[in-house]
C-alpha cells in the first residue's frame, strides 16, 4: 500500500478511536475499514454500554493497519451446546473431552472453530475450512498435522523458534529481523490474519519498539485476538487498529508480561465476550488474576483443553474461560 493511503487510513482510526472516547461520533469512509471485519465492528454503533476506559496510556501507539478483507464469511452457524442452563443462554462451548491422538477430532459445523490451549502462550485453532494455525510457536503444535500457519513472539525463546517445522508454510513473526514493525496481512482459506506491533522492554531495561505483534484471526464471523507478549496498556490507536474482539488470549502472569492492574485494564477496554487466560506460570498467579476480574466478569473453569466456539453463542456477559494446558508446566 502507497505510504500516503497507510497514513490516511491510520489518522481516520486515531480519530475515530479518539472520537469514541470522548463520546463523538465519527463517520469513516468504507476504504478505511474495509480491510477487517474487526475494525468495521467497532466503529459501528454498539448497543450495550462501554466500561470507563483506563486512564493509563500506551508507550507507543502502533501504525500497523489490514489491507485485505477476509473473502471467506460463515453463514449463520448451527447450534451445538454443552447443555443449556435453564437460567442463561446456552453456553458459546462445546466442550471436547481428551482423546488419544489416534482419534479424529470432532467435525466442525459451519461457523465453527476449534481452541486447543497447547502450552504457555501457544493454542491451536482450527477452522471448518481446515486451515489449523498455532499462536506463539516455538516449535510445539499440538496433536494433529503441522499446521497451515504460525505466528511468533521474541520476549522469550518459549513464544518463538529458529528451526520451525519445514512443512509450515506460513511463519508470522511478530516482530521485523530487519527492524521497523512487522507487517502480516494473510489470507490463507477461511482466516484472515493481521497484526497489530507493540513495544517490549528488553534486557537491558530499555525498550524495544515494536517487538510483539497481537495477532488477530478473523473467521467464520468471529474476531479473535492474542496478545502475545504485552508489555504495555493500549492507547485509543491502539484500540482503533485493533478493533472489536470477540475472543482474547490474555497474558496473566503479572510480571513478566504486564501487572494484574494494567491487564485488567487492558480488558476492560478490549470489551470482549470471552477471554481465555495464558502465561500464568502457575495456579498461583493464575488465581490472583481471577480474583481481579471476579466483579466484573462472569469464571468458568473447564476441565478440558479444547472448545468449540461460534459466533451465535457468544456469551452475554464478560466470561473468562479457564482451560488447562494440554501440556502443562510450571515455574511454581
Amino acid at each position: 500500500m502507497p505510504e500516503r493511503s497507510r497514513s490516511r487510513r491510520v489518522m481516520l482510526c486515531l480519530l475515530s478511536a479518539c472520537a469514541s472516547l470522548l463520546g463523538f461520533s465519527v463517520t469513516t469512509p468504507a476504504f478505511a475499514v474495509s480491510g477487517s471485519k474487526c475494525i468495521a465492528m467497532a466503529q459501528a454503533p454498539s448497543t450495550k454500554e462501554a466500561q470507563a476506559p483506563s486512564t493509563k496510556e500506551a508507550q507507543a501507539p502502533s501504525t500497523n493497519q489490514a489491507q485485505a478483507p477476509s473473502t471467506n464469511q460463515a453463514q449463520a452457524p448451527s447450534i451445538r451446546s454443552a447443555g443449556a442452563s435453564p437460567f442463561r443462554a446456552p453456553s458459546l462451548i462445546h466442550q471436547i473431552a481428551h482423546q488419544p491422538a489416534t482419534l479424529v477430532p470432532t467435525a466442525l459445523n459451519v461457523g465453527e472453530v476449534r481452541i486447543t490451549y497447547v502450552t504457555h502462550a501457544s493454542f491451536r485453532i482450527e477452522t471448518q475450512g481446515g486451515i489449523a494455525m498455532v499462536t506463539d510457536y516455538s516449535g510445539i503444535a499440538g496433536e494433529g498435522r503441522p499446521p497451515d500457519v504460525v505466528t511468533m513472539n521474541h520476549a522469550h525463546e518459549t513464544h518463538w523458534t529458529d528451526t520451525p517445522d519445514p512443512r509450515i508454510s506460513h511463519v508470522l513473526r511478530g516482530w521485523n529481523p530487519n527492524g521497523g514493525p512487522a507487517n502480516h496481512e494473510l489470507n490463507i482459506g477461511d482466516v484472515f490474519i493481521r497484526n497489530v506491533p507493540t513495544d517490549i522492554r528488553n534486557w537491558g531495561g530499555g525498550s524495544e519498539p515494536d517487538g510483539n505483534s497481537i495477532f488477530i484471526f478473523e473467521v467464520a464471523g468471529l474476531c479473535i485476538g492474542h496478545l502475545g507478549h504485552l508489555h504495555h496498556e493500549l492507547a485509543p490507536a491502539d484500540l482503533g487498529v485493533i478493533g472489536q474482539l470477540d475472543i482474547v488470549m490474555a497474558p496473566v502472569d503479572g510480571s513478566y508480561t504486564l501487572d494484574h492492574d494494567s491487564m485488567v485494564n487492558v480488558l476492560k477496554l478490549l470489551k470482549a465476550r470471552l477471554v481465555i487466560p495464558m502465561h500464568a506460570f502457575g495456579q498461583i498467579t493464575l488465581e490472583r488474576f481471577l480474583g481481579r476480574m471476579a466483579s466484573d466478569f462472569e469464571i468458568i473453569r473447564s476441565g478440558t483443553s479444547t472448545m468449540i466456539v461460534s459466533a451465535n453463542q457468544l456469551p452475554d456477559t464478560p466470561t473468562i474461560q479457564v482451560m488447562p494446558e494440554s501440556l502443562s508446566w510450571s515455574f511454581e
